[in-house]
C-alpha cells in the first residue's frame, strides 16, 4: 500500500512541477489528481495549503509575495491596486494587512477566506489602463504601474488617506526616473488632474 502512495505521489508531484509548483484544487483535478491524494499529500508534509483550494509543494523556494501569487492565480483578471500597489513599488512606509484588488466593474465579489482581500470597483478605462505583469515565483502577476497607482490613490483618497497619496508622491519624487508625462496622463484617466496637479508643480 506505501509503495503504491509513494508512486501515486511521485506523479502527482511530476504533475505539480510540470506547473511551477503551484495548482488549484480544480487544475490538479483535471490533470489528473484526486482530491484524496492532494489531502494525503499535505497529511505527509508534501504539499502546504496556501490558501483554500490552493496547494504548493513544499520543498519549493519561499515564496516572497504569497498573498499577491495566491491572488494571482485565484482571481486572475483581477488588478493589485492602492496601498498594495504602493508595497510592492516600495512607494509606501505601509505594511497591508489586506490585499488591495481592483475588479471591473460588474464583476462577481471573489469569495477568499485567505488572503483578505480589499475589493475596489473601477469603471472599464480606469481597470485597463496602466496594467503591469511582474513575474513573482514563476506566476505572472497584474499590478499598476507606479505612475497608475498614484492616480488611483488621488482618486480614492478619501477612502485610503489624503496622506497616503502625498506620502507616495514624495516618495516617488525621490526616483531617479520620473514620468511626468505618464502621471498627466493617469490623472486625466481618473479624473483627478484638477486634484493633482498641485501637488506635481509643488514636488516635481
Amino acid at each position: 500500500m506505501q509503495r503504491r502512495d509513494g508512486e501515486t505521489f511521485r506523479k502527482a508531484i511530476a504533475i505539480f512541477k510540470l506547473h511551477g509548483g503551484i495548482l488549484k484544487t480544480t487544475d490538479a483535478m483535471r490533470a489528473g489528481i484526486h482530491p484524496r491524494v492532494l489531502y494525503a499529500m499535505r497529511d505527509a508534509g508534501l504539499l502546504e495549503q496556501l490558501s483554500r483550494g490552493l496547494h504548493r509543494l513544499t520543498d519549493m523556494p519561499s515564496l516572497g509575495n504569497p498573498g499577491l501569487v495566491s491572488i494571482a492565480l485565484k482571481v486572475p483578471s483581477s488588478v493589485i491596486c492602492l496601498i498594495s500597489a504602493l508595497a510592492f513599488h516600495e512607494l509606501t512606509i505601509q505594511v497591508p494587512h489586506e490585499v488591495y484588488l481592483a475588479m471591473a466593474r460588474g464583476s462577481r465579489t471573489p469569495q477568499l477566506g485567505c488572503p483578505p482581500i480589499r475589493v475596489f470597483w473601477f469603471s472599464s478605462s480606469v481597470f485597463t489602463e496602466g496594467v503591469e505583469q511582474h513575474d513573482m515565483d514563476g506566476v505572472w502577476v497584474r499590478i499598476y504601474s507606479p505612475e497608475k497607482t498614484l492616480a488611483d490613490c488621488f482618486k480614492y483618497r478619501n477612502r485610503i488617506g489624503l496622506d497616503t497619496a502625498l506620502e507616495a508622491l514624495k516618495l516617488y519624487r525621490q526616483r531617479k526616473t520620473i514620468k511626468a508625462e505618464e502621471l498627466i496622463r493617469f490623472a486625466r484617466v481618473c479624473r483627478v488632474e484638477r486634484v493633482m496637479r498641485p501637488y506635481l508643480e509643488a514636488v516635481l
